[in-house]
């Protein structure tokens, strides 16, 4: 790695000269070889995957990082005069600042698609890490590959010479087996349920269509673990440019921030090298599922009903809504007596401490977590944040008035949007506005109209009186038996 930029800006040259409360690379990384490459270089993987590797450099120079681009430059060109060196601001009570050196290389797939390739295929690689969003998957709606897409049918058409994750994996994978080198693990940091299911089962049908052997080779060899990612990462701003520029004394480009809470849970089952996960602080385990149950149910559910409610009762912030004492009661309520008798704690994880570590998150000053960038596709959320809940909480005679507020929430939300003309960020958002426009504000009225949405509501609980019942009452306002309507609440949903 050389100095390619001046003293002034963060590279290899001005590492020396950063104050002394800066963490920064305690290894020589000129030592350091590449032994996992990660495609999606943004700031989430920035501030997690790889600040995670950081700390295992020291003792294993083995596992530095090739981060890919699969899409454009930005981050290469960044990080380029950097020496690919860049900041972590951690947002607690307190702001601190490190310095990360993971990522020996960034590539950008569409300008060296070979280099990508023999990266993936070089022996010494034996991990790869995903944080692409979901629609970087290219999945069809029952959650297998979809041929149909253009980028999958663009990589089928020419296989070796592919520009997806799917096609990427399994051109690489093909190689790999080709001249007899032992296969990577492929770990999908992604916030999808089952993650690691759903990438094998597409790398495989990706493969299919290409090499019916090289699709059982890879089922019967390669290991897609389950994973379950979790730290607020808001969007790099002038303003934390400024931030680090000054605790530095010298220039990022592209500086990340996150809180301080950081969790990596990685199904077990691992074959081959790999780095020392669990003395970098990851959790490795068999029940991926209760992890990601958990945090969907209350950390997502939670976050849900901040979003809404916080919204209508006129906060921006996560932090700002939780500050509102009502509000703040109803949401640790709703996770200790509505949430938790529905979930099965994981090994390894005190369920009342990870309610205690959410709601301390939540407060956090520092973190200017925007509830409208929450509230977005909130179709798709809330039946895997609130409905499962709401559906155990019936199965087990439990009342279900309390976990009516965020749905009620997101129906005024949503009708407030329309009346308004403002946007709305969701699949759905055509029908959700005309349905917003037809509302009459009675819950007799409009509340079936959104219980119509049946990729939303499924049949069991429209039909359930145990649910529309105290739904239309909240909606209106009213209490139900089990859950009294906070008067500011109550202002804020019938407006």
């Amino acid at each position: 790695m050389t100095n390619r930029g001046p003293a002034h800006r963060l590279n290899e040259h001005s590492l020396g000269t950063l104050p002394g409360a800066i963490a920064t690379p305690e290894y020589d990384r000129h030592a350091l070889s590449t032994g996992i490459v990660h495609l999606g270089p943004g700031a989430f993987h920035r501030v997690h995957q790889a600040w995670f590797i950081e700390s295992l450099l020291a003792q294993d120079p083995r596992w530095g990082i090739c981060a890919v681009s699969l899409r454009n430059p930005d981050v290469r060109d960044a990080l380029a005069a950097q020496d690919n060196l860049y900041t972590i601001a951690v947002r607690d009570e307190t702001i601190s600042y490190e310095v990360v050196g993971a990522i020996r290389e960034l590539l950008v797939a569409p300008e060296s698609p070979e280099a990508v390739l023999q990266r993936l295929c070089a022996p010494s690689t034996h991990v790869v890490t995903i944080t692409v969003t979901e629609k970087g998957y290219c999945l069809a709606g029952d959650g297998s590959l979809d041929l149909a897409h253009p980028d999958i049918r663009r990589d089928l058409a020419s296989p070796r010479a592919p520009g997806t994750v799917v096609g990427l994996l399994s051109e690489a994978l093909r190689r790999r087996r080709a001249e007899r080198t032992a296969p990577f693990a492929v770990i999908s940091c992604d916030n999808l349920v089952d993650n690691g299911v759903k990438l094998a089962r597409a790398t495989a049908q990706f493969a299919r269509a290409v090499d019916a052997d090289l699709a059982s080779w890879i089922q019967n060899n390669v290991f897609f673990p389950r994973t379950m990612v979790d730290s607020i990462t808001p969007a790099t701003t002038d303003a934390l440019r400024a931030s680090v520029t000054e605790a530095l004394g010298v220039e990022d480009r592209w500086p990340v921030q996150r809180e301080a809470f950081v969790q990596w849970v990685i199904e077990e089952g691992f074959r081959g090298e790999t780095p020392d996960w669990e003395r970098a602080g990851i959790t490795l385990t068999n029940d991926v599922a209760g992890y990601d149950r958990a945090k969907l149910r209350l950390l997502n559910g939670a976050h849900s009903t901040l979003a809404y409610t916080g919204s209508l009762m006129g906060y921006r912030t996560v932090a700002e809504a939780m500050s509102d004492a009502s509000l703040r009661e109803v949401v640790e309520t709703l996770m200790a007596r509505d949430i938790l008798p529905g979930l099965t704690a994981p090994r390894g994880l005190d369920l009342p401490d990870y309610i205690r570590a959410i709601l301390k998150r939540f407060r956090n000053p520092s973190m200017h977590h925007e509830l409208a960038q929450i509230a977005w596709d909130g179709s798709q959320k809330l039946p895997f944040r609130i409905l499962g809940t709401v559906r155990d909480a019936l199965a087990a005679g439990r009342p279900t008035g309390r976990l009516c507020l965020p749905l009620v929430a997101w129906m005024r939300f949503i009708r407030r949007a329309a009346r308004r003309g403002d946007s709305v960020n969701d699949p759905l958002a055509a029908k959700l506005v005309e349905i917003g426009n037809a509302c009459s504000g009675r819950g007799s009225k409009d509340v079936p109209l959104f219980l119509a949405l049946d990729t939303v509501f499924p049949a069991d609980l429209r039909s359930e009186p145990r649910f529309t019942g105290p739904l239309a009452r909240v909606y209106d306002g009213e209490d139900t038996a089990s859950f009294a309507l906070p008067a500011t609440i109550r202002t804020a949903l019938i407006g």
